[in-house]
């Protein structure tokens, strides 16, 4: 008999699903009665099948307030139609509602709340200074959230280690689903003449933009035949638009790409760059690795899960723009380096990866032991 799974998490889902998320939630389906609680893009439907989404709330800088408030309320009423054994949270905020709502609307389900990464970045290194004002009560909920869940989950060596932090022992470890199929479609390629930092992610604080922007600066005058490709956009998107004004022949600015646009981006370039501050487990230098590129990572979070320095990659500290700007010299101005790494960077590639159906089967064996129904 299969269990009633809900998922819950303030993922915005597109209907119908792309390629990759339907293999998912296929594999899920195949193991479990199945219901997903998420939000939706503004103006796609919001009921489809399995698939429940909420609406995006009109004022955009709202929206994960209003989310995180009226989440309780909108999760008891899912809990008394949907009846799930089991609820997957993909924070310990998500989890933090569900407590309030089990217990109005008085549905005994099990909690299973996975760690992807460090939460208190989403107070300290994302969006609005503002968010800093509530950093105590957020830290609260979500310490509270972690010792009350029946079941914790994570990703990594390092989520797990944060998680034994707050005192408590994950109930299992192992990756996300992520579909490598863009980047593992057609065979790597040689490095590009012309040499390429390449960076992918949102421009926030917890990316180190600024840091980047400084380090760049600091690299390209000593590399003038290199140039520096982001991708990305966010609140920080005014300093790239200064480091474009400042060094237009070296640097350029994508806000989107498609996997298979970040996928041909990759291979234009001689290396990736990760500058986090904060980082959870890093799908874009699995991306990376799965190119035959080297990525060049700072020593935090789940980053030195990845990247060993000067094997596949280089290390430097978050806070340290010269030391960032040195290794963007290394690597571009030495191709037989970057090959090298390159080389290393495409054989951990399988290291990280998991099937639809594995990742499937490993929720499902949790499930049961979390609920006692195997």
């Amino acid at each position: 008999m299969k269990p009633r799974l809900l998922m819950i998490g303030r993922n915005r889902y597109r209907l119908p699903l792309n390629e990759s998320l339907e293999r998912k939630f296929a594999a899920l389906g195949e193991v479990a009665e199945l219901r997903v609680l998420g939000t939706s893009q503004r103006g796609d439907r919001r009921e489809s099948g399995r698939f429940h989404l909420l609406p995006v709330f009109p004022v955009r800088k709202l929206d994960g307030f209003a989310f995180y408030l009226s989440l309780p309320y909108r999760l008891a009423k899912e809990l008394r139609r949907f009846r799930p054994d089991a609820v997957l949270t993909q924070s310990p905020y998500e989890a933090a509602a569900l407590l309030v709502a089990r217990a109005l609307a008085r549905v005994p389900a099990s909690i299973v709340l996975e760690v992807h990464g460090d939460w208190r970045t989403l107070t300290r290194l994302y969006g609005s200074p503002l968010r800093r004002l509530v950093r105590p009560t957020a830290d609260g909920i979500a310490s509270f959230a972690l010792r009350r869940a029946d079941a914790v989950r994570t990703v990594s060596p390092y989520t797990t280690q944060i998680v034994r932090e707050q005192g408590v022992e994950p109930a299992d470890e192992f990756p996300a689903y992520m579909d490598f199929a863009s980047f593992i479609r057609e065979p790597v390629k040689p490095l590009p003449e012309r040499p390429q930092a390449l960076f992918v992610g949102v421009l926030e604080r917890y990316k180190n933009v600024d840091g980047l922007a400084a380090a760049w600066r600091l690299a390209a005058p000593r590399v003038p035949d290199a140039r520096l490709r982001v991708v990305g956009s966010g609140a920080l998107a005014n300093v790239v638009e200064r480091l474009v004004a400042d060094l237009p022949g070296q640097t350029h600015w994508v806000p989107h790409m498609s996997q298979e646009e970040v996928s041909a981006a990759l291979d234009d370039s001689t290396l990736l760059v990760l500058p986090s501050r904060s980082e959870g487990m890093g799908r874009v230098v699995i991306e990376a690795f799965c190119r035959g590129r080297a990525v060049i990572g700072t020593r935090v979070g789940g980053i030195p899960d990845l990247v060993e320095d000067d094997v596949n990659g280089l290390l430097v500290d978050p806070g340290d723009p010269g030391a960032l700007a040195d290794a963007f010299v290394r690597v571009l101005a030495d191709r037989d380096l970057a090959e090298r790494l390159g080389q290393a960077a495409q054989a951990c590639a399988d290291l990280w990866s998991i099937s639809p159906q594995e990742f499937a089967r490993r929720v499902r064996t949790l499930v049961d032991r979390t609920t006692g129904l195997s």
